[in-house]
């Protein structure tokens, strides 16, 4: 038998070292910043690149190292009792069109599932949900808004009874959009429903991974978390 072959290396084509393109898709993705404002950042640091280099390696290893950390999460939290889901849908312009953005997110605050669609009718509350079902698993409680089409679709999943609904019951997932509201003035908007999809993927799951929760804790944890959060970025697809 012959040697089992060794992965590939991602940045085996990239004269930059995997230290500085994690550190540019980390700075792009996480904070709202322009590509301009990442390029004048990094050359303040020594480092020299076009801000068409940042376009170009977000989009390469963006989904990648967000493939990896929503591995590593969907793996630890699939046994999890008790799981309540917080679903909501924000409005996205693209080209001036109306798009929906669906987020599911849990009693913690992380983003589980973000999913694109032209309609927030019950076809498209249907496609949201079994994406994220199949993902995840099942939820003890699903929290929505008054919108008509998570009962329809729910009803047609069989889990309509496990089915919150309140005034403020909501509010965490109200929350979740706000870094991305951020993050979209920061980009001026988006032109392509692919595009918006792809960011809003890797956005979440590097937000969940850098969030600490820093008002809930007090200053040493928060760096000890912190200092671990980065050093597991840092081992991404080394």
């Amino acid at each position: 038998m012959g040697r089992p072959r060794k992965p590939a290396n991602p940045f085996r084509y990239f004269h930059s070292s995997p230290e500085v393109i994690r550190l540019v898709v980390m700075m792009y993705v996480r904070f709202p910043l322009s590509l301009r404002n990442v390029e004048d950042l990094l050359f303040e640091r020594g480092i020299d690149i076009c801000h068409e280099t940042v376009r170009l390696w977000w989009n390469r290893f963006g989904p990648m190292f967000a493939a990896d950390i929503r591995r590593q999460r969907v793996s630890r939290m699939r046994g999890f009792r008790h799981w309540k889901w917080h679903l909501d849908e924000v409005y996205v312009k693209i080209n001036g069109e109306m798009h929906y953005l669906w987020r599911a997110v849990d009693q913690e605050g992380e983003i589980l599932e973000s999913y694109v669609t032209k309609s927030r009718d019950k076809a498209a509350a249907l496609r949201f949900m079994r994406k994220a079902l199949k993902r995840h698993g099942r939820a003890e409680t699903i929290v929505t808004d008054g919108l008509k089409s998570y009962p329809a679709a729910m009803k047609d999943l069989g889990n309509e009874h496990r089915r919150e609904v309140g005034r403020h019951a909501n509010n965490r997932a109200e929350n979740s959009h706000l870094p991305f509201r951020r993050r979209e003035r920061a980009m001026q908007r988006f032109r392509q429903m692919k595009s918006l999809q792809k960011f809003a993927s890797v956005h979440a799951s590097i937000h969940n991974h850098f969030s600490q929760e820093r008002h809930l804790v007090d200053r040493q944890t928060y760096k000890l978390r912190r200092s671990a959060a980065l050093a597991e970025w840092q081992a991404l697809a080394s």
